[in-house]
């Protein structure tokens, strides 16, 4: 690759005299400017500093890349500053004590550039920078034509290892700037691996996103891993059964001999399972069904936090009202009188949290489930059209598969290469991909969806008597069908929908009935410890507390053992419950509190008869549930004897 297309000979500066950090990136950030690299010198020197806080950006051998990532840049681009002194230890530190830097590459990274060939270059560079030969030549070149010849040679360096291949270690290497860290840390543990005798592979979750992803069969193969980073990763639920560490990113550039070798340690009684059968993906292709239930679960997961703050905060609002007499700061305001009622502002925030952001947030990340980051702004997309023609939350979920699978096409289609893959990944993917979301959700598809969420909320709120007994008795039943499976999952994705509707009655429901299998199983085995093995009496004992946090997984343990019965037991008490709850026309719009929600239901009388309601059906429900329990497993046993 061609190093000098992001840099010029008017950015390369030898035989400078500077003595300070300081001195420095004033002078490069003024000469970034006159070469239309940034906008601004100012704010460039700013984002240096920013990254410099961080951590030193100075390595071996007189190296040091400091680098800013900063809306101010307009390109991508790197300049070369070489000193004639090196600067003393305190002016510019490294990584390496012992180095002083007398070489300096100056990076300038745009804020939401990915992709682009620039970036590509600059990844590039911080790989051959770790090579200490490819380094002297830099150092000895006698003019700025002659260090620009260096960097446009591709510099193919073969690195020999041992003849016997010891096996595969693998990394992810990540840092805030998504550059010269990464890629440097990647090059020391490729490099250091080979000489050990292993073959490497790194991941970089870097600038560009993820580059050289791990397979399955990588890690089939291989006998640990390494994450090198100073910044989250991502999709680190593929290693689970390896051997790993977890270091800052400079760890390895600064001695990846003892990374590696602690690595070793932590995998010396660990042996791979060599298995060959996915030899082209990480993850087998899934089928539409499973990408669709992934894609649903995925948005739902990113909205549970906004809808829990959202609710809580007006909740919060209402209760400071009613506890401290604050009704005259919760009324309506008229302006200009908004900023003192501030109560009405707080619970509005919480208000909008709910109906404004919630369905966005919904469809872009099950866009983004299925098509990575170019679904993200044509998720987004999706769900504001999707509240904006009031289809609500199955508009929402239903924007959100069409844009996932719009730009997944689109990316297997359009592919990112050569001289347009920044325009593609950055214009062609969001705008287009956008634009076509929309127009499926305004005028064609979106309609008959919020007819439907329409006519859905319109028996929601018409369900009284028996209809309203039924209701809750088939989403009690699914919450304690498989305890947390999909069955379980599918209600919840209802009772959310209903609630971002504005319907919190059966979300109500399902967190009464949660509270059914984990008290009904503490309550079967307290009541005959005689009848259960000493294994489950050990989980029944527990089920109870984690029943109080809405939590039903914590009697699966139990339920495999004999299915039939144990769920059936379970069920029989949720539909009691949740039929109780939904008579008794109790709602509550915070999800995932537990028994909190104690102080945030809504409807009943007042507050205290929806609380005994609400927490007496679900000690209702368990009793009933115990007592099946009891006499199933009694059966069974007399059946076995």
């Amino acid at each position: 690759m061609n190093l000098s297309a992001a840099t010029s000979e008017h950015l390369i500066f030898l035989n400078q005299s500077f003595t300070t950090k300081e001195e420095i990136f004033e002078f490069i950030a003024q000469k970034f400017v006159q070469q239309g690299v940034v906008e601004k010198a100012a704010d460039f020197k700013q984002a240096l500093y920013d990254r410099e806080s961080m951590g030193v950006t100075g390595f071996e051998n007189g190296l040091a890349i400091p680098h800013g990532k900063s809306v101010t840049v307009k390109q991508a681009a790197f300049a070369v500053i070489r000193l004639k002194k090196p600067l003393i230890a305190a002016e510019y530190p490294s990584l390496n004590t012992e180095s002083r830097v007398d070489i300096l590459f100056v990076l300038a990274i745009p804020e939401t550039e990915a992709g682009s060939t620039h970036l590509d270059l600059l990844a590039e560079l911080a790989t051959r920078l770790g090579d200490s030969n490819y380094l002297e030549k830099i150092k000895t070149a006698s003019n700025p034509s002659e260090l620009l010849k260096i960097l446009s040679t591709a510099d193919e360096k073969i690195v020999s290892a041992s003849e016997e291949n010891k096996g595969l270690i693998l990394g992810i290497t990540a840092c805030a700037a998504g550059i010269a860290h990464t890629y440097m840390a990647a090059e020391a543990i490729s490099k250091k691996a080979v000489e050990l005798g292993y073959t490497a592979k790194v991941e970089k979750q870097g600038a560009n996103g993820i580059e050289d992803r791990i397979t399955l069969k990588d890690i089939n193969h291989a006998v640990g891993i390494i994450f090198a980073h100073d910044v989250a990763l991502k999709e680190l639920e593929r290693f689970k059964k390896l051997p790993k560490i977890d270091v800052k990113v400079a760890e390895p550039i600064k001695n990846a001999d003892k990374v590696i070798s602690d690595l070793l340690l932590k995998a010396e009684n660990y042996t791979p399972s060599y298995d060959d059968e996915i030899e082209n993906n990480d993850i087998q292709e899934k089928n539409f069904w499973t990408e669709v239930k992934d894609a649903v679960l995925t948005g739902i997961s990113y909205i549970i936090p906004v809808i829990i703050a959202g609710g809580m905060i007006g909740a919060f609002a209402v209760m400071a009202t009613q506890i401290f007499h604050l009704q005259n700061l919760m009324a309506t305001p008229i302006a200009p009188a908004v900023n003192n009622f501030w109560l009405f502002t707080l619970k509005t925030l919480g208000g909008n949290m709910l109906s404004v952001l919630m369905v966005p947030i919904l469809s872009a990340y099950m866009a983004y489930s299925i098509a990575d980051k170019p679904g993200l702004a044509p998720g987004f997309a999706a769900g504001l059209a999707a509240t904006a023609i009031n289809s609500g939350f199955l508009g929402g979920m239903l924007g959100g598969l069409v844009a996932g699978f719009l730009m997944k096409w689109m990316k297997s289609h359009i592919k990112t290469k050569g001289i347009f893959k920044g325009f593609v990944t950055f214009w062609v993917y969001p705008v287009v991909g956008t634009l076509i979301t929309a127009i499926l959700m305004l005028f064609i598809i979106g309609q008959p969806v919020a007819w439907l969420n329409t006519a859905l909320l319109d028996f929601l709120k018409s369900m009284q008597g028996t209809n309203a007994l039924l209701l809750g008795a088939i989403i009690g039943a699914m919450v304690s069908f498989d305890l947390g499976g999909p069955v379980n999952k599918a209600a919840y994705a209802f009772c959310i929908g209903a609630m971002a509707s504005g319907n919190f009655i059966p979300y109500a429901i399902f967190a009464s009935v949660k509270m059914v299998s984990a008290f009904s199983l503490s309550a079967a085995m307290f009541i005959r410890k005689d009848i259960w093995t000493p294994e489950e009496r050990e989980i029944g004992t527990q089920t109870w507390i984690l029943g109080f946090a809405g939590i039903t997984e914590g009697a699966i343990p139990v339920a495999m053992g004999d299915p039939i019965r144990v769920l059936g037991s379970f069920i029989a008490g949720s539909l009691v419950t949740g039929s109780i709850v939904a008579s008794a026309n109790i709602g509550l719009n915070v999800p995932g509190a537990g028994i909190f929600s104690l102080a945030l239901l809504q409807g009943g009388s007042n507050i205290w008869t929806a609380d005994l309601v609400w927490f007496g059906a679900a000690i209702l429900g368990a009793a009933v549930s115990t007592i099946l329990l009891i006499v199933t497993r009694q059966a069974k046993l007399r059946k076995v004897a």
